[in-house]
């Protein structure tokens, strides 16, 4: 989901979230620039509800009335301050957080932090591929919110991914 995207298998994947999501009641997709955006911009179309995305760096005409968050990528090692308006989010929001990786699970803790600043409610979580033998999985179940991935990876054995369905 790097450099190039394909539209018709983003259209499916945000078919997919939008029909696991479907009676949860959501108001707004949300997500961290910029991998996230895709997948999300097409749950919340087929869903029909705005997309609202976290920026990972400060707007020179975006400085004040911000919601933010503390991120740190292990992929870059960097601390983000993640932010969004406050425009944007409020306590009647029941939002639903799309992302295309989970593993560590900073970004998605960054906007809980953020969805909780606001008192939105989190109503759900999908990802299109976790680690799972990574803590993000963790992370959201004990947040007590649901979680939907679409590949779940349990590890890798001899170079080779092992899908967390095939162990069982």
């Amino acid at each position: 989901m790097n450099h190039q995207i394909d539209p018709e298998l983003m259209k499916r994947i945000g078919d997919a979230f939008a029909h696991q999501f479907a009676d949860a009641g959501i108001t707004k997709v949300l997500t961290v620039e910029s991998s996230g955006i895709a997948p999300a911009l097409m749950t919340s179309l087929a869903l029909r509800v705005p997309l609202v995305f976290a920026r990972k760096h400060k707007s020179l005409t975006l400085t004040d009335n911000l919601f933010t968050a503390s991120v740190y990528s292990f992929t870059k090692q960097v601390e983000n301050q993640i932010s969004i308006s406050r425009d944007f989010l409020d306590e009647h929001d029941r939002i639903l957080i799309i992302d295309d990786f989970l593993a560590n699970g900073q970004a998605i803790n960054g906007l809980f932090t953020i969805a909780d600043a606001a008192k939105a409610s989190v109503a759900g979580v999908g990802v299109v591929i976790e680690k799972r033998f990574q803590r993000g999985h963790q992370l959201v179940v004990d947040a007590g919110v649901p979680l939907q991935a679409l590949a779940s990876i349990s590890g890798f054995e001899n170079g080779q991914v092992v899908f967390a369905d095939e162990r069982a």
